[in-house]
């Protein structure tokens, strides 16, 4: 295993999910900040600011073909995806791309065949499915200590439609609304516990506020080849949270503030599309509003409400483990905390780089988790079950 060597790394596009991602570069041996592309010029300079050794670029193009970059994080916009992976596999840099891979198979199959044809590593940044949390509860299932698996469930109540959005975010087409931007996160967590292999898909999305046209919720039915069953439950629409069921955790594992009702829908009220994208602007990289990611929370993260059911047994988390209901006790399952999805995100991607280990959420894992997500609005449209057919088996 391969210890020392450096990856150096870059960044394709400084919004929230590319800046979420700096700190843990910065907190990994294996990893040097090498460089980031984006359009805005003043979200460049604050990164070259504080990066002063890193190359900036204008456009992923650029940053792909230059030398002294091993890896690239794409976090383009959805329909921008497929060229810009890509760009980087044709320069034969490594690639993460941020969820979902593509809005349809074909770019998906895509950006597999030209990665395997290149030898270079390519990965899909479900950040959620990645923490620890999860992986604890999936360790838990495989361990068959509760007997087998019989069905589990994520529901998550939030306010992500009312979070400034830009407009593909809100375009189905383009791959925004819930059931690709949110949806990828829960089909992610419910196949990395569950297998991987989905066999059908039942589903209802639905639209509740004409002024945001994209999915603001869906419900949606799985049924696993080995018969365990899932729902996946979601609502961005700034009403009830989630959180009131989850110790007030979040996600990122800060604590939640239910005082404030309604904030994300009411501060858009009254604002025109202009003064979204400049509220949009502001919580991108060293913006006004932008997250402190280097924050140390005191729980563990939550995507909404997870609970697993075996058949002697239930699993959820609380914020400093996993809660097991067991048919002689309920005990709580301390886990380390410090280690962030992110954060395996790239040990995962260190591990195939340098130590040749087949990661996880591969192009082809990513290629099965958007198709759920298509099946789920085909299912919706159509109001009937879909059978799939390019899922993925879990491998340890």
């Amino acid at each position: 295993m391969d210890t020392d060597k450096i990856i150096n790394f870059g960044i394709v596009g400084l919004g929230t999910a590319g800046s979420a991602l700096v700190q843990p570069v910065l907190k990994n041996k294996n990893f040097r900040m090498a460089g980031a592309a984006d359009l805005d010029k003043e979200t460049l300079a604050r990164f070259k600011s504080d990066f002063p050794e890193a190359g900036i670029f204008d456009s992923a193009e650029a940053i792909a073909e230059a030398d002294g970059i091993d890896a690239l994080f794409i976090s383009t916009p959805t329909q921008f995806h497929t060229g810009h992976v890509l760009a980087a596999i044709n320069s034969g840099k490594h690639v993460v791309t941020e969820k979902p891979i593509a809005t349809n198979l074909d770019d998906a199959d895509a950006m597999i065949e030209a990665s395997e044809k290149a030898g270079v590593t390519l990965m899909v940044g479900h950040s959620f499915g990645y923490e620890t949390p999860i992986k604890a509860i999936r360790n838990t299932v495989n361990s068959g200590e509760l007997g087998p698996l019989r069905m589990l469930h994520n529901w998550y109540f939030t306010d992500w439609m009312y979070r400034p959005r830009n407009p593909e975010e809100l375009d189905t087409s383009l791959g925004g609304g819930v059931t690709f931007r949110q949806g990828s996160h829960q089909f992610d967590i419910i196949r990395l516990i569950g297998g991987g292999l989905v066999r059908s898909v039942r589903a209802m999305t639905a639209k509740f506020d004409v002024s945001r046209p994209a999915e603001g919720a869906h419900t949606v039915f799985l049924e696993f080849e080995n018969g365990a069953v899932a729902t996946a439950i979601y609502s961005g629409y700034d009403r009830f949270r989630s959180a009131e069921l989850g110790y007030n955790v979040g996600e990122g594992g800060l604590p939640f503030n239910l005082e404030k009702y309604g904030a994300a829908r009411n501060a858009l009220k009254n604002a025109n599309p202009e003064a979204e994208l400049e509220l949009k602007k502001s919580v991108r990289y060293g913006g006004s509003s932008s997250r402190n990611w280097g924050e140390v929370p005191d729980s563990h993260p939550f995507y909404g409400l997870t609970v697993v059911s075996c058949e002697n047994g239930d699993i959820r988390q609380s914020p400093d483990g996993l809660l097991v209901y067991s048919e002689k006790e309920k005990r709580e399952v301390a886990i380390p905390k410090g280690t962030s999805g992110r954060d395996n995100i790239l040990t995962e991607l260190k591990a195939a780089i340098l130590d040749k280990i087949p990661p996880l959420h591969d192009g082809r894992w990513g290629k099965a988790n958007l198709e759920v997500c298509l099946a789920a609005l085909e299912s919706s449209h159509k109001r009937k079950e879909i059978y799939l057919s390019h899922q993925k088996m879990v491998h340890d």
